[in-house]
């Protein structure tokens, strides 16, 4: 899209976005940071440090947002952005994958407590949180299928934290 037709979309003159953002690219960039920003903020509402929810708890709730329909916009941008910065390193996203990986990983250590978060399965735990909210989102974006979607998520999250999740050796160590 240019910048002409989201200028007369929003009531506003291309020479206003110009002035504002620089080019496409700077409205781009904008928008993204702009939706991170929220994202950030939404994580962190979750847990602190100091009073940790647990993954599990956390997987549930962050689950129950990003399924909400009501978000579907923004996380399609989401999706449209993080796979753009796989591909084209180079253009208003740049980076925007590693940073909001980085982002989720740092608000699911804060989810743990301290004893889980320092231990090395932690990172893992994380990881697999993660992966499984991600992997799920994506589904539910291409399908709009959260009736078989999110019973699936709730499983694989009660699996992982179950005690016999516990006490399975990690992956790579041999065991």
């Amino acid at each position: 899209m240019s910048l002409r037709p989201l200028a007369d979309a929003i009531g506003s003159s291309t020479r206003v976005l110009m002035f504002l953002f620089g080019n496409k690219d700077g409205l781009v960039r904008a928008l993204l940071q702009r939706a991170r920003t929220e994202e950030v903020t939404l994580l962190g509402r979750l847990s602190s440090p100091t009073n940790p929810i647990g993954l599990t708890t956390a997987g549930r709730e962050l689950w129950a947002w990003l399924a909400a329909d009501e978000h579907r916009p923004l996380l399609r941008l989401w999706a449209e952005a993080y796979a753009r910065s796989l591909v084209d390193p180079e253009g208003p996203w740049t980076g925007f994958a590693r940073s909001t990986v980085e982002d989720w990983l740092g608000v699911l250590g804060d989810c743990q407590p301290e004893t889980e978060r320092a231990d090395g399965n932690g990172v893992l735990q994380r990881t697999l949180v993660l992966a499984v909210l991600r992997g799920a989102l994506l589904d539910l974006l291409a399908t709009g299928d959260e009736t078989r979607v999110s019973p699936a998520v709730h499983h694989q999250l009660t699996l992982m934290h179950s005690p016999a999740a516990a006490d399975a050796p990690s992956p790579g160590t041999g065991s």
